[in-house]
């Protein structure tokens, strides 16, 4: 059993806060031992508005914001996209928004909490956004208001969603990771390799892993070398580094528990910020903490139009942090360019490899 956590109050929260002003939310929550979405909670009624997580009302109403930054994250990268929410759909597991700069998956099962939040800068300028939490009350999805975004909007989409009690503390609950069904059987390397090698289209390869009861690290370390093989940890700060100002349109992904989001295009700017690898773009920015990745994988995967290649990094629990593909049309083969890239990385060194 975990080890139970001690309930803060909402006063004591905001009377530690205001010691640490300067300071992460997630950093400061992080040292408190609660949640972001309980720092952000016992701010209701003092800069934070509590928020029905309606993510079908969230979305029809996204658009007339105009301008805004989103931001996805997890423990090791953060995704910021600047843009406009078009192509919306909702659906009740899975809903998409498809612009030509905002591009996401979101899992609505997993949007728990939800607030609007104001905040004043040293200069005394507002911050606004919206900051959607799972039920552990971990940031799930951010978005923030920028000089073009349309206030008015703002406002009502605010006032849309507001929930009815606008309490200053939030029940959380821990949440089980795993990829995978403990009491059931894993499929063999044989069976994996038959459905890998069945593959038509990449949204085939996670409905296979559920079915193999298999996690995608282990099918990674299972699959031949065909179709998937070891990089060396920097593979992924070079890829970026090397990709940078060559024109090449490459896609990242990095995902929440409810939202995955997605750059597709060329990037130009990467810096490397002591263990941070960072692209730094105008309406794209990256930040990828390097020295948390412990294996990068080339994956191929075939589908009905030749094999599509990724590269993907996890950290040392197992877990994915970011992927990266070759943009392409559907319909159309992977650039060459893309695959000549992955194949030229450095590998594992296989004479150190545990």
């Amino acid at each position: 059993m975990p080890e139970a956590r001690q309930k803060i109050l909402p006063e004591e929260i905001r009377r530690l806060r205001a010691l640490h002003p300067e300071m992460r939310e997630r950093d400061f929550a992080r040292i408190q031992k609660i949640s972001e979405a309980e720092l952000v909670a016992a701010f209701v009624g003092a800069g934070s508005v509590r928020l029905r997580p309606d993510v079908e009302a969230f979305l029809a109403a996204a658009p007339a914001l105009g301008e805004v930054m989103c931001l996805t994250r997890n423990e090791h990268a953060v995704h910021e996209k600047i843009g406009v929410f078009e192509k919306t759909r909702f659906g009740q597991h899975a809903s998409i928004v498809l612009g030509e700069e905002i591009d996401l998956r979101i899992f609505p099962t997993h949007w728990a909490s939800a607030y609007a939040v104001e905040k004043s800068d040293k200069e005394g300028a507002v911050r606004r956004s919206l900051q959607f939490f799972d039920a552990a009350g971990t940031a799930v999805h951010k978005v923030h208001c920028q000089p073009a975004t349309n206030l008015d909007a703002y406002q009502a989409l605010v006032e849309t969603l507001r929930a009815d009690e606008q309490l200053q503390t939030l029940e959380i609950r821990e949440l089980d990771d795993s990829e995978v069904n403990t009491a059931a059987a894993q499929a063999s390397a044989a069976q994996l390799r038959e459905a890998w090698q069945g593959l038509t289209d990449t949204h085939q390869f996670f409905p296979m892993l559920k079915r193999l009861n298999l996690s995608r690290h282990q099918a990674l370390k299972t699959i031949d070398r065909d179709y998937a093989w070891p990089l060396a940890a920097n593979a992924a700060s070079a890829m970026l580094e090397r990709a940078a100002g060559s024109g090449l349109p490459i896609m990242a992904f990095v995902g929440s528990r409810g939202c995955i989001q997605i750059h597709s295009g060329p990037i130009e700017k990467v810096q490397a910020m002591g263990p941070w690898i960072n692209v730094m773009d105008e309406t794209f920015h990256l930040h990828l903490r390097a020295d948390q990745i412990e294996e990068v994988w080339a994956v191929r995967k075939p589908t009905a139009d030749g094999h599509v290649t990724s590269i993907e990094a996890f950290g040392a629990d197992n877990k994915l942090i970011i992927q990266f593909f070759g943009q392409r049309q559907e319909g159309v083969d992977e650039r060459a360019a893309w695959r000549t890239l992955i194949e030229g990385l450095p590998q594992l060194d296989q004479s150190t490899a545990a």
